[in-house]
């Protein structure tokens, strides 16, 4: 156990092939969207109430993105609008793809963009996957949706972005 970690060690201590090992892209401020489709202060203040308006607007959703990616919790919304562009998927064999991206990125265990599900909700989604459909996805999408109403809403909503669209 102690040679095991040794090791582990030594590689980590090792020098890197180049300085590009260390860059770790990191948004100096959230990106903006464009200007654009920017709603009026009134169509804004009613994203506070409803996070499916906020979603469906692309000036919204784009401004509810670049704050997730400001908190690194862009994953949720990636994971909604990926299954979002899965259910209008019409050719099984395109649907059959998808679902294996969306599985691999999203909900297998270790995934590089893992979102936050039960257990329960993971094992109906994998058993969906058997035979994907267009409703392969919609409790763990509920469930997100559910987290990020929850939990991401209000803090977008309390931050200085989106004071300066409702003034």
């Amino acid at each position: 156990r102690a040679k095991e970690i040794k090791t582990k060690l030594g590689t980590l201590l090792q020098k890197p092939d180049s300085a590009i090992d260390f860059i770790i892209p990191y948004p100096e401020k959230p990106e903006k969207p464009p200007k654009a489709q920017k709603p009026s202060p009134e169509e804004a203040l009613q994203w506070r109430d409803s996070l499916e308006k906020l979603l469906q607007n692309p000036y919204g959703l784009a401004s509810f993105r670049s704050f997730l990616r400001s908190e690194f919790s862009e994953e949720n919304a990636e994971f909604w609008v990926a299954c979002e562009d899965y259910k209008k998927t019409k050719s099984p064999v395109k649907m059959v793809e998808k679902a294996k991206k969306i599985y691999e990125e999203f909900i297998q265990t270790e995934a590089p963009k893992e979102v936050n599900i039960d257990h329960f909700t993971k094992a109906v989604t994998m058993k969906n996957l058997v035979e994907p459909s267009p409703s392969s996805f919609d409790m763990a999408q509920k469930r997100i949706f559910a987290l990020m109403e929850k939990d991401s809403l209000p803090r977008f909503v309390r931050s200085e972005f989106y004071q300066e669209l409702i003034k």
